[in-house]
């Protein structure tokens, strides 16, 4: 018998492992998309909430100066996008810290989570960032497109799915991929055994030379609030410094250029609408609506 959403809610208010008990619900070894989707969009707001704890807010604090003097040593950036923002309690602390007019991006699976993190970067006075839905393996974004890309924990759930992930971070970088992301090769036994039970990522160094990336840096970070989940940051470059596009939000599916039209994104390439709820673009392959005729209607209206 399937959980309903609702009971799923309730059994994580409970504190029930929501993402477990998909897995064997569903007989899968890794989380799917639609699981990590469920389980983090139930867990919206706990991050905010978290931030009035005081260790906590020091964490982030710390954690977020650490990314922002790692992007400046790297470039001085024009446009810097977090891959899983979450609710942004990252992204407002590296922006910030960086203290330069760089534009800012982010997107995550679940609507809930970016609804939040608009909502905290504008009390945080950062209400500037373009923020939408949208997934890991297929980025609403064009290529080269953002000089700095970095993830923090978001690719962390979705093992068996590393490879592709880090093609699609890549496609869209311009100048430096950041990975911060659970460092399973450098963990302790303990701490692999941990990941490897929740269907965490690992091998991202190993998948990214594998690749051909530039690894500039593969090591822990010092800012770990948990041992038996340690940060380790991965720095990649980019080679080519490719001109920038013409435009940054792109269909999911083509990764073309979508048009504003009647309240809607529309690809012209997918002839898809991809739908703006509550001020958010829902940039998912699976959000868009086959509309073929939509640009013929809109436009004879």
């Amino acid at each position: 018998m399937t959980t309903t959403p609702r009971q799923l809610k309730s059994l994580y208010e409970q504190g029930q492992n929501i993402s477990a008990l998909l897995r064997e619900e569903k007989g899968c070894q890794h989380n799917t998309e639609e699981i990590i989707e469920t389980a983090y969009d139930m867990q919206t707001g706990s991050y905010i909430a978290a931030m009035e704890n005081a260790e906590c807010a020091k964490h982030k604090k710390d954690y977020t100066s650490e990314i922002a003097k790692t992007v400046l040593s790297l470039c001085d950036p024009r446009s810097i996008l977090e891959a899983g923002v979450g609710e942004a309690t990252t992204l407002s602390g590296v922006l910030q810290h960086l203290k330069t007019e760089a534009s800012s991006f982010g997107f995550d699976l679940s609507w809930s989570r970016v609804a939040y993190a608009r909502r905290w970067l504008q009390s945080q006075g950062v209400p500037n960032s373009t923020l939408c839905t949208g997934s890991l393996l297929h980025i609403p974004f064009a290529d080269n497109s953002i000089d700095v890309v970095y993830t923090s924990h978001s690719i962390e759930p979705n093992g068996g799915n590393e490879e592709p992930i880090l093609q699609e971070l890549f496609r869209v970088t311009r100048k430096f991929l950041i990975l911060l992301e659970p460092g399973y090769e450098l963990a302790s036994d303990e701490a692999r055994r941990r990941m490897d039970s929740h269907g965490y990522c690992k091998n991202l160094k190993g998948i990214a030379d594998y690749l051909g990336y530039d690894v500039l840096e593969h090591k822990l970070l010092p800012f770990t609030p948990n041992p038996l989940n340690p940060t380790a940051i991965t720095i990649i470059k980019k080679d080519e410094d490719a001109a920038p596009p013409s435009y940054i939000l792109a269909c999911p599916k083509f990764k073309t250029p979508l048009e504003e039209m009647g309240d809607m994104l529309f690809s012209p390439e997918a002839l898809v609408v991809y739908p703006i709820v509550g001020g958010i673009p829902c940039l998912r392959i699976e959000n868009g609506i086959i509309a073929s005729k939509y640009e013929e209607v809109m436009g004879a209206g």
